[in-house]
């Protein structure tokens, strides 16, 4: 999970698998697999850092070396 913070300021957590993709414009909007879209404060290559590390953390590149 990676932790992501809302527009007014609410902290949450979601499971960076189901990102669809990632639009900014300028706030960042992220398009899950549900088809929910949720606007967060943070900016996309800050999105796409965490993915990162939350992948290496798991092990998640391991299989893709």
């Amino acid at each position: 999970m990676i932790k992501v913070t809302r527009l007014k300021g609410t902290v949450f957590y979601l499971n960076p698998h189901q990102i669809e993709s990632m639009e900014q414009n300028p706030d960042t909007t992220l398009a899950m697999l549900s088809g929910k879209l949720l606007v967060v404060q943070e900016d996309c290559q800050s999105i796409i850092n965490k993915i990162v590390e939350y992948r290496k953390r798991i092990g998640g590149f391991k299989n893709e070396e």
